[in-house]
């Protein structure tokens, strides 16, 4: 039953996104390029309907054929809701305002469900802070999975390969824990991506649109705190695996704001972006960054029940290689721009 629900959720997605994209599409969404754009011509970015209805649908199946998890329907609740703002925003747009109390009141109601960070928990270190404390950060993590996730898809095949590489390695993560339920659901989004990913890898027939990349981070974030709660994995494993997209959106929007800039406005100046404009191209950095992906999941699998020495040496490597990559990327694009 897994497998067939898996493969529906695939092919739902890859037939809805294949609909999509034909230029005969009566109700297409056309993503003009502005000032984070990459690409110069219109590209239709309603390929994120594609993949939510294929989550929809298949984790519908997955609750009316075994007792629904409660954690499930707070997040399906959730990805409605942001869903719905989204879907306005590729429509027409809506003020950045009102989209970020909708973030904060998605993110409020996973927390009062019980999806929270209770406590920092590293090798050698581990720090129980307060509720309310647990509760702030736990609502900061939430909105920032949903923006952060929104700001990296701006490169064909990114955001995809990231959610197939992400909800991959956490699938097996719930999977060696024991918990199917939570591994399926996981594998659901993984499948409904991969659909999508076959259309949008370089040169992209279509684009996922903030319906898409929002509620990916939403999912990202909820299915991340998911496995927290119930003890399948510490919370830094999470961070490990979808860490392509969280340093490079982080790191990016601590430069601006020290460099005084309007951060949240239109750029192109995340890391990978820069990559593209440098001369790599859209191929040559995908690439790239799936092997990151994947390094990362790899790491993240083999250490997560290792010794405390182990996870912190696993941990320091990949601090020091996004420093050493991320002052490479400056360096390299600065020559090529001089």
């Amino acid at each position: 039953m897994s497998i067939v629900i898996l493969a529906m959720s695939f092919i739902v997605s890859a037939l809805l996104t294949s609909l999509f994209c034909r230029p005969t599409f009566r109700w297409k969404i056309l993503d003009h390029p502005n000032e984070r754009s990459l690409h110069h011509i219109p590209v239709p970015r309603s390929g994120g309907l594609a993949i939510l209805t294929a989550v929809l649908l298949a984790a519908l199946v997955v609750g009316i054929s075994g007792s629904p998890d409660v954690s499930m329907i707070w997040i399906g609740i959730g990805i409605m809701a942001v869903a719905i703002i989204s879907f306005l925003d590729d429509r027409a747009t809506v003020h950045p305002f009102l989209r970020l109390i909708i973030h904060v009141i998605v993110g409020s109601v996973l927390v009062y469900a019980g999806l929270l960070i209770p406590s920092l928990e590293l090798p050698f270190f581990s720090w129980n802070w307060s509720e309310p404390i647990a509760v702030i950060i736990s609502i900061l993590f939430i909105v920032w999975m949903i923006n952060l996730y929104n700001f990296m898809d701006g490169m064909d095949g990114f955001a995809a390969g990231m959610a197939v590489s992400g909800f991959g390695f956490i699938a097996l993560l719930g999977w060696l824990s024991g918990d199917s339920r939570f591994a399926q659901v996981n594998l659901i989004i993984a499948a409904a991506s991969l659909g999508f990913l076959i259309f949008n890898y370089p040169p992209a027939r279509i684009f996922m649109g903030d319906v898409g990349s929002s509620t990916l981070g939403f999912m990202a974030a909820a299915l991340s705190l998911w496995g927290v709660r119930t003890g399948l994995y510490p919370f830094w494993a999470a961070v490990l695996i979808f860490s392509p997209f969280i340093a490079d959106a982080t790191v990016t929007l601590i430069r601006r704001i020290l460099k005084g800039e309007k951060f949240w406005k239109p750029h192109k100046t995340h890391y990978y972006q820069r990559l593209v404009q440098a001369g790599w191209g859209h191929h040559k950095t995908l690439v790239a960054e799936y092997g990151i992906m994947l390094a990362c999941g790899i790491s993240a699998l083999v250490s997560v029940d290792a010794s405390a020495t182990v996870q912190v040496v696993v941990l320091s490597v990949w601090v020091i290689f996004y420093i050493l990559f991320f002052a490479w990327i400056t360096r390299f694009a600065s020559k090529q721009h001089s």
